[in-house]
């Protein structure tokens, strides 16, 4: 990691300010060839930590920018090594031409999360720490942004220190007397070795049972909308998100493919699906469109099954009902409220059968959603906030802690059935190693390789 690495780290777009950044041994030096301060001194002289006004020079020699420069000497920065960052006016133009610069007097370009990878590599940050990185930037609700900032505070890296070291504890102790059985070693009791293990896997246990919550939290909740033509699924859609995102029309089969939005409902993020109407149909670009929302219905975890209650239920909507099946929470929505309601006490007492939540809604009015938003709150309620910082985002650390488990429970059955310390510590070991893969203890470089390709180049 001796070279010197730069990129943009801010978005290439019109902005106040835009940041060109800089990491490693000749980061000053390079910074130095075309970064001058105003004061008359070099860079590096100018003291760390400061924001040092200058003009910013381009690979010709002319002036492309009047900007700042904050220098961070190693240890004391980020990635743990030199650092500079010059602070520029927004323009794609300014940053392509100051990063042209960069490389010109000896930089390359970083590449995606590189300097995080560098964090990570010199102790800056453990694994568990830099995952919380790309959460953070990633964060699109409030509780995902108070989780990864709390993680990359050290919360999580913390539940997962004290687990290591409780584990560690017995495996030092059965190799002290395994090892130097003629020494006065005190002898390790079995009930703490058993309480040690217990408090192990239950702490495990609930932290992996907050990653249904993570995943909610962190992807969303797959939602389709589905219904027969003209039932109103793309007002819907709109009244729930607050502006026209789908064309609506009087006319069947005006949806045609599927439209997906992100929106929170009932405190819950929503990936959801806007279909075309479920029929049979001759023209083969809407019975394209209906396979797709077919599709849509068996991939969502949750189904807005959209009824007219202006008009009883027909054959359509059989075959709504049974599209509604595949998913593992369906709710009826029955909309037109505002036109009066058709449906027969049969029609209503179908739906409550196979939905047991049912909505009335008037889409075109926006009424209606409060209750359509208490269902979606009831249905995912079981999901509660956690701590922040304890809550499991990602599949890499569920992985590594169902591992934990079960070999803190085989090590507690072998300790049951009387077995040998050696076949005690071969399953403490192997927990312990997949604690160790959550904060970069014992990670392989391939997973540290495809961890860090998550990340923007820049971060």
């Amino acid at each position: 990691m001796s070279d010197t690495i730069a990129a943009v780290s801010t978005l290439m777009g019109r902005s106040a300010i835009g940041i060109l950044r800089m990491s490693g041994d000749d980061a000053v030096e390079i910074a130095s060839r075309v970064f001058r301060p105003d004061n008359g001194k070099a860079l590096g002289d100018c003291g760390t930590r400061r924001m040092i006004n200058g003009a910013l020079y381009g690979d010709g020699g002319e002036v492309i920018d009047q900007c700042v420069a904050v220098f961070c000497r190693a240890p004391h920065s980020y990635t743990g090594e030199n650092t500079v960052e010059l602070q520029c006016h927004g323009s794609p133009t300014v940053l392509t031409a100051g990063l042209r610069s960069l490389f010109a007097a000896g930089a390359r370009q970083a590449t995606r999360g590189e300097f995080t990878k560098r964090a990570f590599l010199n102790g800056k940050l453990d694994l568990a720490q830099s995952e919380a990185v790309i959460d953070l930037i990633d964060a699109e609700t409030e509780e995902m942004m108070r989780n990864a900032a709390a993680q990359l505070g050290g919360a999580m890296s913390g539940r997962m220190d004290a687990i290591y070291s409780g584990l560690t504890d017995i495996m030092s102790h059965f190799h002290a007397v395994i090892d130097y059985p003629d020494e006065e070693i005190e002898p390790f009791e079995l009930e703490n070795v058993i309480n040690t293990l217990g408090s192990s896997a239950a702490e495990i246990s609930r932290l992996l049972k907050t990653f249904e919550r993570g995943r909610v939290v962190r992807e969303g909740v797959r939602c389709a909308i589905i219904g027969r033509p003209n039932a109103g699924k793309s007002s819907l859609l709109n009244a729930l998100l607050g502006y026209d995102r789908a064309i609506v029309t009087d006319i069947p089969g005006t949806t045609r493919d599927t439209i997906e939005e992100k929106l929170m409902l009932g405190g819950v993020m929503l990936r959801i699906a806007d279909t075309a109407g479920l029929r049979e149909t001759g023209d083969v670009v809407e019975r394209m469109g209906v396979e797709r929302a077919r599709a849509a219905a068996e991939n969502a975890e949750l189904i807005f099954a959209l009824f007219d209650g202006s008009k009883p239920l027909c054959e359509d909507d059989d075959a709504v009902i049974e599209g509604a099946k595949a998913a593992k929470h369906a709710v009826a929505v029955v909309n037109k409220s505002d036109l009066g309601r058709a449906l027969s006490a049969g029609d209503e007492a179908r739906l409550s059968a196979a939905f047991g939540r049912v909505c009335a809604v008037s889409a075109k009015n926006a009424e209606g959603l409060d209750a359509l938003e208490e269902a979606v709150a009831d249905i995912f309620k079981d999901n509660a906030p956690v701590p922040s910082g304890e809550m499991i985002t990602n599949e890499r650390q569920a992985q590594a802690l169902r591992r934990a488990l079960e070999g803190v429970t085989r090590a507690k059955d072998a300790l049951a059935l009387g077995l040998t310390p050696d076949a005690v510590l071969t399953d403490v070991e192997e927990a312990m190693s997949a604690i160790g893969e959550i904060t970069g203890r014992t990670v392989r470089e391939d997973i540290t390789a495809r961890i860090f390709e998550r990340f923007c180049v820049g971060k």
